[in-house]
């Protein structure tokens, strides 16, 4: 056992980047989706609280879901905060006052974000037959919950906090499979059908009323020059009413699909399409083997037997 703690120990030496030991700064995880939990209250109360809201409590409870959220939020962005290389010089009061800026802009920003959302819930409403109501898509739509947890992690990502909002798409993405980063930027009427296996890279750019359905990716041609291509436009951009149907793949940075575009199923783009255009790829050749072929490879009974 000596020798096995001694080995261990002498790991940690040797890779110092997957340790946090004695971590001052370290983020609360937990804490950080239970603060996203409650900022899911605010922008749509009386849906996921556990409490029957009436209207006269209500005033009092976003009071103290501000608070709380307050409260908590500038001590996780403050920690954040220090794992900025430009931060490690700053004194702890100046932190604490950058905290307390950021998290008092992001509260500020809620009835913007109540707004947008309303475009995506009436997206994901009229874009689905199937769906019942709008509460049915608040309640159960996996797209409508990773727009919002997005659209809140990009509020904060904007800001400059770091770790944070990935931690919460993340969240969203384990929870989905739509993995969103965000530093995405995304317009209103937003819409994800279905939603499992999409993705949308860190510098994709989507205008108005775009709707993705499953499998879809937006992202890079090519990550091989690793960290030396951070900070440029590596992930497509799509204009106003575009829609790309499931298991698309549109790449690169300087790749534009124009509005009012529609792009096929299973299509691979990595250039630029027009405005208007209409994109798939040919259909494979289709075999069917009828009742006669069953027969003659003495198949009939099978065939009568999968009618019934």
């Amino acid at each position: 056992m000596e020798k096995l703690v001694k080995a261990i120990l002498e790991s940690y030496e040797k890779y110092p980047e997957t340790c946090s030991i004695a971590a001052r700064n370290r983020l609360n995880k937990d804490l950080i989706l239970e603060i996203l939990e409650e900022i899911r209250y605010v922008i749509f109360p009386g849906f996921f609280e556990m409490k029957h809201l009436n209207r006269e409590a209500v005033p009092y409870h976003v009071g103290e879901l501000l608070e709380d959220i307050d409260y908590k939020l500038k001590k996780q962005v403050a920690k954040a905060l220090y794992h900025k290389e430009s931060k490690e010089e700053l004194s702890e009061e100046e932190v604490q006052k950058e905290a307390e800026q950021i998290v008092t802009s992001f509260l500020n920003r809620i009835p913007a974000l109540r707004e947008i959302l309303a475009t995506d819930v009436q997206a994901a409403y009229e874009g689905d037959p199937a769906a019942f109501n709008t509460d049915e898509v608040i309640f159960s739509y996996p797209g409508v919950f990773a727009i919002t947890v997005n659209r809140v992690a990009h509020e904060l990502h904007r800001m400059g906090v770091p770790l944070i909002p990935r931690m919460m798409t993340e969240y969203a993405h384990n929870l989905t499979g739509i993995d969103i980063h965000p530093g995405a930027v995304i317009g209103s009427y937003f819409f994800i059908d279905h939603g499992t296996g999409v993705v949308v890279g860190e510098t994709t750019e989507i205008g108005n009323h775009v709707k993705l359905y499953q499998g879809v990716t937006l992202g890079a041609l090519s990550t091989r020059g690793g960290q030396s291509l951070r900070h440029t436009k590596r992930h497509p951009t799509l204009e106003d009413n575009v829609t790309v149907y499931s298991g698309a793949s549109i790449l690169g940075g300087e790749t534009v699909i124009g509005e009012g575009a529609t792009i096929g199923s299973n299509a691979f783009i990595t250039s630029s399409v027009p405005g208007g255009t209409r994109v798939s790829i040919k259909n494979p050749e289709l075999l069917f083997k009828g009742r006669e072929r069953m027969a003659e490879l003495g198949q009939e009974g099978f065939w009568k037997g999968n009618e019934e």
